[in-house]
C-alpha cells in the first residue's frame, strides 16, 4: 500500500509539471511530464486496487 501512496504523491508531482510546463511553452517537457503522469498514474491506481482486492 505504501508503495501505491509513493507512486500517487510521484503522478500529482508530475501532473503539476505539465501545467507548469505548458506556461512555459517547453514542448518536450510537456511530453515528457505527460506520459510520465500516465505511465505512474496506472501503476499507482493498478498497486492499489490489487492491495485492496487481492483475489480478483
Amino acid at each position: 500500500m505504501v508503495l501505491g501512496i509513493m507512486l500517487l504523491v510521484v503522478t500529482i508531482l508530475c501532473a503539476i509539471a505539465v501545467f507548469r510546463e505548458l506556461k512555459s511553452r517547453n514542448i518536450f517537457a510537456v511530453g515528457f511530464a505527460g506520459i510520465s503522469v500516465l505511465v505512474f498514474g496506472w501503476f499507482s491506481v493498478m498497486t492499489i486496487v490489487s492491495e485492496l482486492f487481492p483475489n480478483s
